[in-house]
């Protein structure tokens, strides 16, 4: 018996996709993802407590936790690999409050980020780590949007096509590490 094969999704996210997405179902993404780390979500979070206007509308985005390598002649993007999801956990409750409807990175979630999650019906994807040369071949477009004195930290658009992806904590909570640690622990 062969594995189903990846459901192809585009991003930006609508409530409908976002929603019926489960844990441990892998995804080939097309569309526009956002590109952004820690410095990037830190302004984000910051003009939005100030009530400023934002460089980008976060309403159905979906960002990548990527800061990418500088690309080689007649490359897009360098290596284009994930970022650990954690670092970002102080702002996405607040980047979810304001449209994000979805996010992929590597590593665990906090249990507040899970939370904000199932209020605003948003998954959590996983790229794999250790794959950005491999990631980076899906990457048609790569465009600074917001600060580029951030360097690879920027806020980034990034058109993609067939980007690989697997759904780890979906929009109910289901949590694919979790459940797939199950099997193998003693009682």
């Amino acid at each position: 018996m062969s594995a189903p094969q990846p459901r192809r999704i585009r991003a930006p996210f609508d409530d409908a996709t976002a929603r019926s997405l489960r844990a441990g179902e892998r995804v080939l993404i097309s569309g526009v993802l956002l590109a952004a780390r820690d410095a990037a979500h830190k302004r984000l979070v910051a003009l939005l407590e100030a009530g400023a206007p934002l460089p980008v509308d976060l309403d159905g985005q979906v960002v990548y936790y990527v800061g990418p390598s500088p690309a080689r002649p007649g490359r897009v993007i360098g290596s284009a690999g994930p970022t650990t999801a954690g670092r970002m956990d102080a702002y996405t409750p607040r980047l979810l409050d304001a449209g994000l409807r979805g996010m992929i990175g590597k590593g665990y979630r906090s249990p507040r980020v899970v939370d904000a999650m199932v209020a605003h019906g948003a998954p959590y994807l996983a790229a794999i780590g250790g794959a950005g040369a491999l990631i980076a071949r899906s990457i048609r477009s790569y465009t600074v949007l917001a600060w580029p004195e951030l360097g690879p930290e920027a806020l980034a658009a990034m058109e993609v096509e067939d980007f690989p992806a697997i759904v780890v904590i979906d929009s109910m909570g289901n949590d694919q590490y979790a459940l797939g640690q199950r099997p193998y622990r003693r009682l």
